[in-house]
């Protein structure tokens, strides 16, 4: 075979490669920054019937992560899917990128100019010294903060509640979760109640015995990466094959559901994991 054909071989196989390499890349960015709509429904024959059909919009993990110029392509796609609430389940901001108080406050800003917005913390707020401001800023914003408390919804002239707690990492001198639970039994006994608790690891042994109607959660982005026959990958915690990572699942008769995130924490990633929008209707069975 003379030179010059080796020399085109050698180069085509290089452009191959070259074009996978590219390919590989514009799928690797598409799986981290690309927003990606994702609908549920939750039926119980306890919900009042002033709250069937209510959405839900919940976002969680974010860690600083930014989806158009302040972002406003997040901010707009919320908007699209009309919510009567707006839930943020902790981790706004992400302790190895220092992010500004500022993201989270100008977030939920936006967000509670939609639709009523709650937040709980997650464990990445917990590693700022000034988690308190945090809390007054977002609260100063139109964002109700709930610190192992809750509130009433009302809609179409029935009301639900919404309870939320604190990350663990939270102050040892606060109400614990089975305090507000029981508060929220002798004060109002028989209630739906909903419950924002961003770890999802916690429920099976913890949460699941509170009593909520449905707990709902982040942190376990969606196991990083996603196979099929798998509930994720690798967990935050770095062990392999966790579950209760997306989606719904049922522990100790309770029921859970569990965001993938929007963000990545320090120099983690995603693949065949979009950054999930979840949109949550309730139904009344």
């Amino acid at each position: 075979m003379s030179r010059p054909r080796r020399a085109r071989r050698r180069s085509r196989r290089l452009l191959k490669f070259l074009l996978f390499c590219a390919l590989c890349a514009v799928f690797f960015w598409w799986s981290n920054h690309s927003l990606q709509t994702e609908r549920f429904t939750f039926a119980s024959p306890r919900l009042p019937e002033g709250f069937d059909g209510c959405v839900i919009v919940q976002l969680s993990d974010l860690h600083g992560a930014q989806f158009g110029e302040g972002n406003q392509e997040l901010i707009d796609q919320v908007r699209s899917h009309r919510p009567d609430y707006i839930f943020l389940t902790g981790d706004l901001q992400d302790r190895y990128r220092q992010t500004p108080r500022s993201y989270s406050v100008d977030l939920g800003r936006s967000l509670a100019e939609i639709a009523p917005t709650y937040f709980v913390t997650g464990n990445h707020e917990w590693a700022f010294k000034d988690v308190r401001d945090l809390k007054r800023d977002l609260k100063a914003a139109g964002v109700t903060v709930l610190t192992n408390e809750y509130v009433t919804l009302s809609r179409n002239g029935d009301s639900i509640l919404l309870a939320g707690i604190d990350d663990p990492n939270g102050f040892a001198d606060q109400k614990t979760p089975e305090e507000l639970a029981e508060e929220i039994r002798a004060m109002v006994p028989g209630a739906f109640w909903l419950l924002l608790a961003h770890r999802n690891n916690y429920f099976e042994k913890e949460y699941s015995y509170l009593g909520a109607d449905l707990t709902i959660s982040g942190h376990g982005h969606g196991g990083l990466v996603r196979l099929p026959f798998t509930d994720g990958l690798v967990s935050v915690e770095r062990s392999l094959f966790p579950s209760y990572t997306a989606g719904f699942y049922e522990v100790n008769g309770e029921r859970l559901f569990v965001s993938r995130g929007l963000g990545n924490s320090g120099r983690t990633f995603r693949m065949f994991n979009r950054p999930e929008v979840v949109v949550l209707t309730l139904k009344r069975q």
